[in-house]
């Protein structure tokens, strides 16, 4: 059973990315478009998000239960040593999803309109950022239990070059599913034109900061280039998130755009394989060399067990209805 609770745990892992990531990427998207086509480009990215926004944090919810009843120590060492980045994070989910709310339901269109507009952007720009942070400080051996001082034990551990970069990757990688996904929302051939641009952009921008990760690991004497191309998993990996992008770019250029959402999220499924597969179980590498394992710190069996039938059982619920509610948001946009 407790492989059925480490594969619910990458799966809301990964959709978290992927549908949280568009989500957010609507707003950075939105932030770093000329103000002539921010109209165009927030509508667009409206409907785009519109079927996930209500439902994409479940996923980060499930992980984080998962978390604190199948492997609490690992849960108490992510919120003692990186409670910082956490809280930081969950602020800027709050912080976007009321400024969200309020920017398209409010009663009254006034200046506050231009409050709610900002906090929406700078929220979709840090909240990724520090998602990246913490993801970087679990494996860059960054956190280190024996440390004395505060900024040593919980600001050191994840303020660094290395999670900085993982961070800049964190929200262009959203940026990119974000452009991606509203490509098949756009309704004339000018709009079409301006997300493919916005899309090439983004790429641009992935494959920078993903450099930038390479150098910065390679400077912080993180093995990361080992971890990805050393076996033929990393480097099969590697090479179909090539394809894909090479798939998408024809299916722009084609103007055939039906096949781009499932290939952007199956790129960024191959790009968490390929960064993590290498020292999977381990979720949280020590500096001091120790390690918290998904198979080694676990809770008691019976506990695992029986979160193991809740997390199947509850996806008979969970799952039709998600269907259900993208469906009728695909119907209201006919």
């Amino acid at each position: 059973m407790i492989y059925v609770v480490i594969g619910f745990l990458w799966l809301s892992i990964c959709l978290y990315v992927i549908l949280g990531g568009a989500d957010f990427g609507a707003g950075i998207v939105e932030l770093f478009t000329k103000k002539k086509n921010r109209s165009k480009t927030q509508t667009l990215m409206y409907e785009s998000i519109a079927p996930i926004w209500e439902a994409n944090h479940m996923w980060l919810i499930i992980a984080i239960v998962i978390l604190f009843v199948g492997f609490p120590e690992i849960y108490t060492t992510l919120s003692t040593y990186l409670h910082i980045p956490l809280v930081l994070m969950l602020v800027g989910i709050i912080a976007r999803g009321t400024a969200f709310t309020f920017r398209h339901y409010d009663a009254v269109k006034d200046d506050w309109q231009k409050v709610y507009t900002q906090i929406f952007y700078f929220s979709s720009l840090l909240t990724p950022f520090f998602l990246g942070l913490i993801a970087a400080a679990t494996v860059s051996h960054s956190i280190n239990p024996d440390a004395k001082g505060f900024l040593d034990l919980y600001v050191f551990s994840w303020l660094n070059w290395f999670g900085v970069t993982v961070g800049l990757f964190t929200v262009s990688i959203c940026a990119y599913l974000a452009s991606i996904f509203s490509l098949r929302e756009t309704t004339d051939r000018l709009e079409l034109g301006l997300m493919i641009k916005k899309s090439k952009q983004t790429m641009i921008f992935v494959v920078i900061t993903g450099i930038l990760v390479f150098l910065a690991a390679y400077l912080s004497d993180i093995p990361l280039l080992m971890w990805v191309f050393s076996k033929p998993l990393g480097i099969m990996a590697t090479s179909f998130a090539t394809i894909c992008l090479l798939l998408i770019l024809k299916a722009m250029h084609t103007r055939k755009l039906l096949p781009v959402r499932a290939l952007a999220g199956f790129q960024v499924i191959l790009i968490l394989v390929a960064a993590t597969y290498q020292h999977n179980p381990n979720i949280i590498l020590f500096a001091n060399g120790q390690h918290l394992s998904l198979l080694e710190h676990v809770a008691a069996p019976k506990t695992i067990s029986a979160l193991g039938w809740a997390l199947m059982l509850g996806s008979l619920f969970i799952l039709p209805f998600l269907f259900y509610l993208m469906a009728s948001f695909s119907k209201l946009r006919k």
